[in-house]
């Protein structure tokens, strides 16, 4: 049974925390009780907030991003977490290399919970402008619903 999810991407603070943000409040409505959290293979950003336009996105659809913090991955985390869910290929890749082989089923892409998207990657939205907020928001949201769906059914 799934208890915990991580979501990571690079420094955790625009794609992961989104995710976080969004299946807390998706779970809070389905009535789940699970724990959730966020973190970076990288440790850019550590104790940092979620990017303000991240933040201001995910605000206007109802969503609180501010109480987070920046935090890294580490190896701990695929011991703790049933399901640890990477925004790319790229930092599943980081991952991979972190985790012990014995808890490497715990690893996915978050889209693998939205296979209607037609995409595998959430995006960096970080270089971009508000169009890649909206667009990770897009994703997140559509991958946290199945998601829910899927834990529902367990």
């Amino acid at each position: 049974m799934t208890r915990r999810i991580l979501f990571f991407c690079m420094g955790n603070i625009c794609r992961s925390p989104t995710a976080d943000g969004v299946m807390r409040a998706k779970l809070q409505a389905a009535g789940l009780d699970i724990e959730v959290d966020s973190a970076g293979t990288h440790g850019y950003h550590v104790g940092a907030p979620p990017d303000e336009r991240s933040q201001e996105h995910a605000l206007r659809r109802g969503y609180d991003l501010s109480p987070l913090r920046a935090r890294k991955l580490i190896a701990q985390d695929f011991e703790r977490f049933d399901l640890v869910l990477a925004m790319d290929a790229d930092n599943l890749a980081h991952a991979e290399a972190l985790c012990p082989p014995s808890q490497r089923h715990r690893l996915k892409l978050l889209l693998d919970y939205a296979p209607h998207t037609g995409k595998r990657h959430v995006p960096d939205p970080y270089y971009g402008g508000a169009a890649g907020f909206e667009e990770v928001l897009d994703l997140v949201e559509a991958a946290c619903e199945g998601l829910v769906t899927t834990l529902r059914t367990r």
